[in-house]
């Protein structure tokens, strides 16, 4: 029974050793079990801490530092912007005709990224921009396939379709919208197409517009900020779909219209002019053209600027036969600066050797000076040749068989026969620096500012560098270049008894929303000469024209006063060719009209600017005095 009883309590103690032994392994896995879960709670617990820190750090840059940027990008993405088109000044002649008006058109656009429909019809976005691609073509009769092209890859959220569009196709457009159902992307702004009345007529001085109704040559390009006003625009709040938020806040900016100009030229004037101009160039078979300037006195107002050829303003680009030669060989560039150079304003741009015609700023200049008087028989001395340090420099009277002499002279018979050799005598007599001094006074070396663009000024040498040849050439018109203006104006200063008036193409400008005009005053710069010494130079100038080469230049009935002028080409530029020009001022007492007509190389029988300009002005003078209302001088 013992040993069974020591069996028991042994068998026991074993069974409770291994239950105890479970027990402890049991606790030892529980400790570790909880030792791993302390660690994972830390490492959450950090990762958690780090998570809202950097939530926190971002909130912060969000709102503090990038809040006004993203503040910004949100406006955009939940507003739209539409365009008021601000209506383009027009340009009006001096008597009230219409030069250049704006008519209202629509410009039609579309932003591909925005194009949606409301059509109940399962679409693809693909199909729905197939199907406004082959209305585009259809209505505005445009390639479907470029169009497509256009509105499926397009190369900005902004595509233009079609500009200067008529109300009719706009309104085609408007119901196949409506009918279609589509709700946003595509644009119709209202927008103003240029259009010129007279097409061609002072069209280098009036200029055209881009399709941006950008100014882009002529008064229409320097003008430009007056005349196209500041565009408006209506801000309005969208949804996602880009519709319109009903009830949301917008924004109207109202448009600023352009300012209406009035310039000084006068149409009826102008035609005249451009008549008897394209007559002298065909007449005379000028390969470079021809250019003419009338201009009053008194105001320095232009009343005619005109160059031949010239242009249709409604169709600016596209050139006209004189400089479309060949032109389906040239280059892009060469098409391009052939276009610029039709668009030019002559009168201003163009700088040319005024040859005889600068005689009269010789003569004033001695007379001012008192360096000669008008009526002395014996001052000057022509034998044919004025011998300059070696060089040799013939009158245009000495020329075989006869190879003629003017003999002794008077200053006023040295003008009446345009002689050379006499002049020179008295370019020596003058001297450089007084010469310079008064070319200075009469604006030759300066811009005239009248308003036109790529206005040049005379090119003269430097005064330093005027030896005793280039003394003698200057005082007869050769060697150095100035603009038709610049000549024209200072012409006007002897006929406005020796005041120097600011020439002026723009008379007022009219702002289009009030009413208000400004009008742009006469501006004298300087007085050039005295009354006396302008008076004298008239004189002569009359004289010119009664008994002298100017003779082709008489109006029956008017008095009138002028001066020839041809110059020859430089050695340096030999197929320049001859250019003659005719200055003519009437009536001599009280001058109204001074006129410049400029030949640039006639081919035909003469090169004499008595024979080729001089009968250009005595028929622009025979229209245009009666119109001005001045009466015949009957004596």
């Amino acid at each position: 029974m013992k040993n069974v009883k020591n069996a028991k309590k042994a068998k026991s103690r074993i069974i409770k050793e291994k239950q105890n032994k479970k027990i402890k392994e049991l606790k030892k896995n529980m400790d570790i079990e909880n030792v791993i879960s302390t660690k994972k709670l830390r490492i959450f617990l950090l990762v958690s801490l780090f998570l809202l820190i950097f939530l926190i750090g971002r909130l912060f840059f969000l709102q503090l530092i990038d809040g006004s940027h993203l503040s910004t990008l949100a406006a955009k993405q939940q507003t739209t912007d539409e365009k008021i088109a601000s209506k383009r000044g027009n340009i009006y002649d001096s008597t009230g005709n219409a030069l250049a008006i704006s008519e209202t058109v629509d410009t039609i656009s579309v932003n591909p990224s925005k194009i949606k429909s409301k059509s109940k019809s399962k679409e693809s976005d693909e199909d729905l921009k197939k199907k406004i691609a082959l209305c585009f073509s259809e209505i505005f009769e445009l390639d479907y396939n470029e169009t497509l092209e256009k509105i499926l890859h397009p190369t900005s959220n902004y595509v233009v379709i079609a500009r200067k569009v008529e109300e009719d196709k706009v309104n085609k457009l408007k119901d196949w919208i409506d009918t279609n159902k589509i709700t946003s992307g595509i644009n119709i702004d209202e927008d103003s197409k240029r259009y010129y009345p007279y097409e061609s007529l002072a069209a280098q001085v009036i200029g055209s517009c881009g399709t941006d109704n950008q100014g882009q040559s002529g008064i229409e390009n320097s003008y430009d900020s007056i005349l196209k006003g500041v565009s408006g625009k209506i801000i309005t709040s969208t949804d996602a779909s880009q519709s319109e938020i009903p009830n949301s806040q917008e924004s109207f900016i109202p448009a600023e219209n352009g300012y209406n100009l009035t310039l000084t030229l006068d149409i009826k004037i102008q035609s005249i002019v451009e008549k008897y101009l394209k007559q002298a160039v065909e007449d005379n078979s000028c390969s470079k053209g021809g250019n003419a300037i009338v201009m009053d006195p008194k105001t320095g107002n232009i009343l005619a600027m005109a160059s031949n050829p010239t242009f249709n303003l409604n169709d600016p680009r596209t050139p006209t036969s004189f400089y479309a030669n060949n032109w389906d060989s040239l280059s892009n560039k060469e098409k391009s600066d052939k276009i610029i150079e039709m668009w030019k304003v002559r009168s201003v741009s163009e700088t040319y050797e005024p040859g005889s015609v600068f005689k009269l700023i010789t003569a004033s200049v001695a007379l001012e000076e008192n360096i000669t008087t008008t009526d002395n028989p014996t001052d000057f001395y022509c034998n044919g040749v004025e011998n300059i340090n070696g060089t040799p420099i013939r009158c245009w009277y000495y020329q075989a068989p006869n190879y003629s002499t003017h003999g002794s002279e008077s200053l006023r018979q040295a003008l009446m026969d345009s002689c050379n050799p006499s002049f020179m005598q008295l370019g020596r007599r003058i001297g450089t620096a007084t010469l310079y001094k008064y070319y200075d006074a009469f604006g030759f070396f300066n811009k005239t500012n009248v308003g036109l663009p790529g206005e040049s000024s005379g090119i003269f040498f430097e005064q330093s560098k005027v030896r005793s040849v280039e003394l003698a050439t200057m005082s007869f018109g050769q060697r150095f270049t100035i603009t038709p203006l610049q000549m024209c104006s200072a012409i006007s200063a002897i006929a406005n008894n020796g005041y120097l008036m600011q020439p002026k193409i723009v008379k007022s400008m009219t702002n289009t929303d009030t009413g208000e005009t400004t009008e742009f005053n006469n501006v004298p710069i300087r007085q050039v000469l005295s009354t006396k010494t302008a008076e004298n130079v008239k004189s002569m100038m009359k004289s010119v024209v009664t008994d002298g080469t100017g003779k082709r230049a008489q109006v029956a009935g008017y008095s009138i006063g002028g001066k020839s002028g041809t110059s020859e080409p430089s050695s340096a530029n030999a197929n320049a060719g001859y250019t003659t020009s005719f200055a003519a001022i009437s009536p001599i007492e009280n001058t109204q009209v001074v006129v410049l007509v400029t030949l640039y190389d006639p081919q035909g029988s003469s090169h004499q600017g008595g024979q080729t300009a001089a009968p250009v002005v005595s028929n622009i003078l025979s229209e245009i005095l009666p119109y001005l209302g001045i009466e015949p001088d009957q004596t």
